[in-house]
């Protein structure tokens, strides 16, 4: 059911956020908890939505949890927790099994397969070592899961739903997490209290000029835990898709694509993949979208082109139907020609730290999805590993969350809880637009201590609102993205090696392993 005026101040489970980590464990706990889902936008305004690629999973014939792990311990660059990656992998098949349950309807193989087949058209992406990547509508898998889960949510029982409310700050009560401050979209201020809170707010593309995150994606929840005292962990570790559309209006082109045997060369023809990777256009996304950078370099900033010309219209347009249609909008016959492509932000590795149930370092707080930091991407996220990530995870946090408030009842005094750092001193007024091309130019793809010295004294002559005297969403938003521009910017400088997504071209030596929480 929908909520169709104020929360209710009390729940028993409050998750902010709707997308494949939120609905996963919003559903999962009210199965025996009472469930409160506020998200900031519509339920579908989130990252799940735009996923094209697929979702992981060692469900075909001949492969394992064992394979799917080890390949992505591998594009984790050594930074990975083993166990969570276990978790992720050995997990996965059942989790899979539950979206069909849910009526995701993944694209089956036709005519249907034979014996000792799998009956879904798995696909391959880069760093997997076999086709293991289920998708739905060729292209519009991430769209199909939220369908599905979005239309279950509406059918629970004991789950409620508020739209177009934000989080504001977490409350804290007797050293504990006791729910949220929240502001809907007229402005209006609300307190919910609840004997566990998970969130699952997603990424933050929008600290970049470039990226394929919807408008949403301003880290809302992982800086409301940092305000509130949570530890974070390996926000240096951003990861930038290695192709997206080049042009005002980019828009993601999936790894997929070059699974189907599309291949990428400079503005000259010269495929240039194979001499940086033996994988060449299947290589791990930190080495694709690095070697991308490094033409465009030298090509003064112009895009690297995608060559998807020999996979064939007809193959094109049924398996990437939605990528098909949108290039064509924009006067692309990529059946005939080339599509000019660039790297963009596309995922955050790093986030708040949890436990492999979600539980963070902050009693009655959990994370799930990309906001936390499970330690199954380590330094490089593995492609697809993702949506598995939230319904994986999201089903520990919404089952660990139902857990704790069975055990809890909240009646402690609380308060907003923010960071004893978080004053902003006199300075220039915030803007996105430059607080973005900042963050592109001086903590993206290709980093230097100069650079990301120069980004940190401009980010703290920065100020932006309170959060006490915020009114609308935007301006939130804007507090969340500066805070987490200056967190990033700081775990970036602390790093002075190069691994996986970090790259540091004035210290590009071996990896460490020490830890980057704070």
């Amino acid at each position: 059911m929908t909520a169709t005026g104020g929360a209710p101040t009390r729940t028993q489970v409050l998750v902010i956020g709707s997308g494949i980590a939120g609905l996963t464990a919003a559903l999962r706990a009210s199965r025996t908890a009472d469930v409160l889902l506020v998200t900031k936008g519509a339920l579908t305004d989130g990252a799940t939505s735009c996923a094209q690629g697929g979702i992981a999973g060692a469900v075909g014939p001949g492969d394992s949890p064992d394979e799917h792990a080890r390949d992505t311990l591998e594009a984790g660059a050594g930074l990975c927790e083993v166990e969570a990656v276990q978790v992720l992998c050995e997990e996965g098949p059942a989790a899979i099994r539950e979206l069909l349950a849910h009526g995701v309807a993944f694209d089956r193989v036709r005519p249907a397969a034979g014996p000792g087949r799998s009956p879904y058209a798995l696909g391959l992406e880069g760093a997997h070592g076999r086709a293991r990547i289920l998708h739905a509508g060729g292209d519009a898998t991430g769209r199909e899961i939220q369908r599905a889960l979005v239309r279950a949510a509406r059918r629970a029982d004991r789950l409620v739903v508020r739209e177009h409310t934000a989080l504001v700050d977490l409350l804290v009560g007797s050293g504990r997490v006791v729910g949220a401050e929240l502001l809907a979209a007229d402005g209006r201020r609300t307190s919910v209290r609840a004997a566990a809170t998970v969130l699952a707010t997603g990424g933050a593309g929008q600290l970049f000029a470039h990226t394929t995150n919807p408008a949403v994606a301003t880290g809302d929840g992982i800086a409301a835990a940092w305000r509130a005292g949570a530890v974070l962990a390996d926000l240096e570790f951003y990861q930038f898709h290695p192709t997206a559309l080049a042009g005002p209006e980019s828009f993601l082109i999936s790894e997929a694509v070059r699974g189907e045997g599309a291949v990428l060369r400079d503005e000259k023809g010269r495929r240039f993949l194979p001499a940086v990777d033996p994988r060449a256009e299947l290589a791990p996304r930190d080495v694709v979208a690095r070697a991308i950078a490094d033409v465009m370099r030298t090509q003064a900033g112009r895009p690297v082109q995608l060559d998807a010309t020999g996979i064939g219209r007809a193959r094109l347009r049924e398996r990437f139907p939605t990528i098909d249609a949108a290039l064509r909008r924009h006067g692309i016959d990529w059946s005939r020609t080339s599509v000019p492509v660039t790297p963009a932000a596309h995922y955050w590795m790093g986030g708040i730290l949890t436990d492999l149930d979600g539980g963070t370092s902050l009693p009655g707080l959990l994370a799930a999805g990309e906001c936390a930091r499970t330690g199954v991407h380590g330094a490089n996220r593995l492609a697809s590993n993702s949506l598995l990530e939230g319904a994986v995870f999201g089903t520990r946090a919404g089952q660990a969350a139902a857990s704790l408030a069975a055990r809890h009842a909240d009646g402690s005094a609380a308060t907003p809880h923010r960071h004893p750092i978080a004053a902003q001193p006199a300075g220039t007024a915030f803007s996105r637009a430059a607080v973005q091309q900042l963050m592109w130019s001086s903590a993206g793809l290709l980093r230097t201590g100069a650079a990301l010295e120069e980004a940190a004294r401009a980010l703290a002559d920065r100020h932006a609102p309170e959060p006490a005297s915020i009114a609308t969403i935007a301006a939130l938003e804007d507090r969340n993205l500066l805070d987490l521009a200056r967190l990033l910017v700081d775990r970036a400088l602390a790093r002075r090696d190069s691994v996986g997504a970090h790259h540091r071209l004035d210290t590009p030596h071996a990896p460490t392993q020490e830890d980057h929480a704070c």
